[in-house]
């Protein structure tokens, strides 16, 4: 039976009215499962009015109050974790164990931003001038906006919303409309921790109810995670509204592997990182770099026995490695990927075409698959494929290996595996990519650093997380005081000094 989502707004499940819908497939199955309302502007501009309304009470709240509720609503995540879980699965086709991960992940940051009072606070001088004081202070912006992708339905809209519900501000989710029951869940959620009505909104929707959130003028940030040409028009647009904007694009992950390295630590580092989530994440490792011949062709027979030993199967399968692709059309464009390789001259240690499940043929799958003798001139090479697809790209020695890191168009994780901590500590200081692994093949930094790519992978100045999320979701005002000692001085046509 195919079941009809709704929007979530001031606090309730809400029906679409546009009269478009998505629909929404069981990854495993290939089958329509339920149908998503598509917001239009009408809608859109209704839900930020709601937005607007709330969020001047919520942002009049102690912060530690703000703080307390966002511990209430982990409490209720982790109460309902198997089932948010379950749902994840259900729709993105990753497994069990890997959407507990997805959910774990984003709660670490609302725990981080649960510290508000800390973060929200300004600085103080005293005697700046004779009698005057200075003060600053955080204020959050009023509404703000998450536009959220596929692959991470529970972490990303957790991520954003967290520190920006702290800051207190109101925010509109955005999420992806190939797997949007999760954040239409965690809505539930917060209502049920004691977020006011209207302050955590979920609309889903495509282009039109992106293009009306960034041309409202009430939106105030806008954060965005997804592919890089989208990152770049939300960038654009965003900022040619006035509005702040924090937008993370694609990837092409390296990971470089010194001849000194343990290279069964080096293969499962790999593996894990390659095909975990059947290879649908932005800081998947989809390049090898072998330093050296030998080094290669070692690494090269260790990938294949370990890729020969996965398994593929359905997400909720306690055996799976991992699961299918979310679509039909990310499983055609992953295997034209492979074609082009091959026809490029790859060579093609393992292919994941023509993969299907017993029971479960319809569902998108796609094996592990890898090239060995990849260049940097290959589609392959060049683009995201955003598949379980890895590919060798082997260097003579380290300099050829961190200059392909470098000259590539991404920037946004790079690990390095090696014993040797002149190399590791040279490579951290000189490969031009924003979140460095040393002998950790995905360096996801915990909640309280920050996250974010570099060059084609990320737009803006302020990262993900961190005490970054708390500067993009805030204004600084700075307040200049005087209080009247009784003297008169007459009136003053000087600049004001600092003495």
């Amino acid at each position: 039976m195919v079941s009809e989502l709704s929007h979530y707004i001031a606090g309730r499940h809400t029906a679409g009215l546009s009269g478009r819908f998505a629909e929404v497939f069981d990854p495993c199955s290939g089958q329509v499962q339920a149908r998503v309302p598509l917001a239009g502007r009408e809608e859109v501009h209704n839900a930020v009015a709601v937005a607007a309304k709330a969020q001047a009470e919520w942002a009049a709240m102690n912060p530690q109050r703000r703080g307390r509720i966002l511990l209430r609503f982990v409490d209720l995540v982790n109460r309902d974790l198997e089932g948010i879980a379950r749902l994840l699965s259900s729709e993105h086709g990753k497994t069990l164990a890997d959407s507990k991960g997805d959910i774990q992940r984003g709660l670490e940051v609302v725990e981080f931003a649960a510290g508000a009072p800390h973060l929200l606070k300004g600085e103080f001088s005293s005697d700046a001038g004779p009698g005057i004081d200075i003060h600053s202070l955080r204020q959050p912006l009023g509404v703000v906006a998450g536009i959220t992708p596929f692959n991470f339905p529970a972490m990303i809209p957790l991520w954003k919303s967290g520190p920006a519900l702290a800051a207190g501000n109101a925010f509109i989710l955005k999420p992806s409309e190939r797997d949007p029951s999760v954040p239409l869940r965690l809505a539930e959620l917060y209502t049920e921790a004691g977020v006011p009505d209207g302050v955590f909104n979920v609309l889903n929707g495509d282009k039109e109810a992106v293009d009306a959130l960034l041309e409202d003028p009430q939106v105030r940030a806008v954060g965005f995670v997804g592919s890089t040409p989208i990152a770049q028009y939300i960038y654009a647009t965003a900022a040619a509204h006035g509005k702040r904007a924090q937008c993370f694009g694609g990837a092409k992950n390296h990971m470089v592997i010194m001849p000194d390295a343990d290279l069964d630590q080096a293969a499962d580092a790999l593996i894990g990182a390659g095909y975990g989530s059947a290879g649908e994440r932005c800081m998947a490792i989809s390049v090898a770099v072998p330093v050296g011949e030998g080094t290669a062709d070692r690494l090269a027979a260790n990938l294949q026995d370990r890729v020969e030993a996965l398994t593929v199967g359905h997400s909720l399968e306690p055996d799976s490695d991992f699961g299918p692709v979310v679509s039909a059309e990310a499983k055609e464009r992953i295997e034209g990927y492979i074609q082009a390789g091959v026809d490029a001259g790859a060579s093609l240690l393992a292919d994941g075409r023509g993969l299907t499940v017993q029971g479960h043929e319809g569902g998108f799958w796609v094996g592990p698959t890898l090239f060995d003798h990849v260049t940097r001139d290959m589609a392959i090479y060049r683009n995201e494929i955003f598949g379980p697809v890895l590919s060798i790209v082997r260097a003579a020695d380290y300099d050829e290996a961190l200059e392909l890191c470098n000259r590539n168009e991404f920037g946004n994780g790079v690990a390095i595996f090696t014993r040797d901590g002149d190399a590791a500590r040279d490579f951290a200081t000189r490969v031009d990519v924003g979140m460095v692994g040393i002998n950790v093949p995905i360096p996801v930094p915990i909640a309280y650093y920050t996250f974010g790519g570099w060059k084609a992978s990320g737009f803006g100045d302020l990262n993900q997380h961190g005490a970054d999320a708390f500067r993009f979701y805030t204004k600084t005002k700075t307040v200049t005081t005087r209080w009247p000692s009784g003297i008169r001085h007459g009136a003053s046509f000087v600049m004001p000094e600092g003495s």
